[in-house]
């Protein structure tokens, strides 16, 4: 498990370095068995969507983490990739505003992102 907490941290890093917003990392475990962690983000563009994705993916790929699913890929509002422990959410304004994960899982703890990072540097 901590290194699906790593690995969302810095699917977390990748977001903000690619401009995206209000970047969340969710803690799920005590939650649900289906997965760990949810990485949130928002983006202002379909090109920023796919950038935070198709970086994301390639650092997870690296660390042997297999895709399950990517869905919303061909539109611009939400592109969501499962990778098991770890599932990215990439959403415009709009989306993000409609679907409010944030609220549907609220009993999930948010995890400071950076801060962990910055401990495990």
């Amino acid at each position: 498990m901590a290194k699906s907490l790593d690995l969302a941290c810095q699917c977390a890093k990748i977001a903000d370095e690619l401009k995206g917003s209000d970047i969340v990392v969710l803690d799920l475990t005590k939650l649900t068995p289906e997965f760990d962690y949810f990485v949130i983000a928002t983006g202002n563009s379909r090109r920023q969507l796919h950038a935070i994705v198709e970086e994301a993916d390639t650092l997870l790929e690296k660390s042997g983490a297999d895709r399950i699913s990517l869905e919303g890929y061909a539109g611009n509002n939400w592109i969501l990739q499962d990778y098991g422990d770890i599932v990215l959410h990439a959403f415009d304004p709009e989306n993000r505003e409609l679907y409010d994960l944030e609220r549907l899982w609220a009993d999930a703890t948010h995890i400071d992102w950076q801060a962990h990072l910055a401990k495990s540097n």
